[in-house]
């Protein structure tokens, strides 16, 4: 299957470890020498009109990758449990 950055965009990461929403790609890093993907970039999300930052941003090897399916990418990692709670937060809006 071939796809393109843009088509990586609109699929949904999710951790296989726990079945935690981790994003969506934004971006992918490549090694120019031997012009393959070496991981996917999940980028961290402002609130507020852009002024406070939850947290860094998520960098997934490619290693992890499990499967890229239609609509979503299952990686194997973990996030701790202050990582998912800033999840929750930006997500929902809670404290």
């Amino acid at each position: 299957m071939n796809c393109r950055l843009s088509d990586l965009r609109h699929k949904e990461v999710v951790s296989a470890a726990d079945g935690v929403r981790l994003g969506y790609i934004d971006d992918i890093i490549v090694d120019t020498k031997t012009a393959g993907v070496v991981a996917f970039v999940i980028f961290n999300r402002f609130f507020l009109f852009g002024i406070f930052k939850n947290q860094d941003d998520i960098i997934i090897p490619w290693e992890n990758i499990q499967l890229i399916g239609e609509d979503v990418v299952i990686v194997s990692c973990k996030m701790t449990k202050t990582q998912k709670n800033a999840r929750k937060r930006l997500f929902f809006w809670k404290n």
